[in-house]
């Protein structure tokens, strides 16, 4: 069993209230100012748990494991992607996305650490 996702980052509060806005997570306990980890937690229970860890390097151009979220469709992907620009994530130019596919769209958090919004053309 997974026990929880790992995100390393510099600074652990902004991180934390990205992911927190960005997922509709909240911390498993209080936050103090000196923590160098937060775990996040579904509001509504149900789902992964995410670490919030203090790290000393930076995320590399192409990383090996990130966050995929998803978008049942290529509207909701747009929309999703707008409000997590509106909370600090920024676009990111991929220069490997497949030739005639574009059912991803790839944003870094506050961090830099990149992350996917899929379009699973399901509807939502």
């Amino acid at each position: 069993m997974i026990g929880s996702v790992v995100i390393n980052v510099s600074d652990v509060h902004r991180a934390a209230a990205f992911w927190g806005a960005a997922l509709d997570y909240q911390p498993l306990r209080e936050i103090g100012d000196d923590d160098d980890f937060v775990i996040l937690v579904p509001r509504l229970g149900v789902g992964q748990r995410i670490s919030i860890n203090l790290g000393e390097t930076t995320p590399g151009d192409h990383p090996h494991v990130h966050l995929d979220l998803y978008a049942g469709n290529a509207a909701d992907q747009a929309t999703e992607a707008e409000r997590l620009v509106g909370l600090g994530a920024q676009r990111v130019n991929w220069d490997r996305y497949p030739e005639g596919e574009h059912d991803f769209v790839v944003l870094a958090d506050t961090e830099g650490n990149r992350f996917c919004i899929i379009d699973t053309g399901e509807p939502t």
